[in-house]
């Protein structure tokens, strides 16, 4: 079947609908191909989880996470499915979007670049390249 799939429709719109602030924020910096033209999507489906922002483009998926996410297993096995089907994933605090977003940016922009390829788990910052093609 091709085209959307209602299911997969509604419950992206749901999630939309009930961005955080840090959410809110990152979306108004990212809308309308504001940072360096590049294409970013809400609630972006891939297989069963959906994203914050997916910038197709680039592969890349970005996060924005509260302390709930802190050493989180489900956030782990995410992570994996995600860098096998071919996406990068970047995840930030959200008090980093709140209070530090030009860094927010430029760290997104150093993915997008191609400056930061390899993996990186901070306390503040984590980042799982793609999965190499074979």
């Amino acid at each position: 079947m091709r085209g959307p799939e209602p299911k997969t429709t509604q419950r992206a719109r749901m999630l939309r609908q009930s961005d955080n602030d840090a959410e809110a924020k990152l979306w108004s910096e990212l809308r309308n191909r504001r940072l360096n033209g590049l294409k970013f999507v809400r609630q972006f489906p891939i297989g069963p989880y959906f994203t914050d922002f997916a910038c197709r483009e680039r592969s890349l998926v970005i996060e924005i996470d509260g302390s709930q996410h802190a050493d989180s297993k489900h956030d782990t096995i995410r992570d994996a499915f995600m860098v096998r089907e071919g996406w990068s994933v970047a995840r930030f605090w959200n008090v980093d979007v709140l209070t530090a977003m030009p860094s927010v940016l430029e760290t997104i922009m150093a993915i997008c670049d191609g400056r930061l390829t390899k993996a990186v788990v901070a306390r503040d910052f984590r980042f799982f390249p793609a999965a190499p093609s074979e």
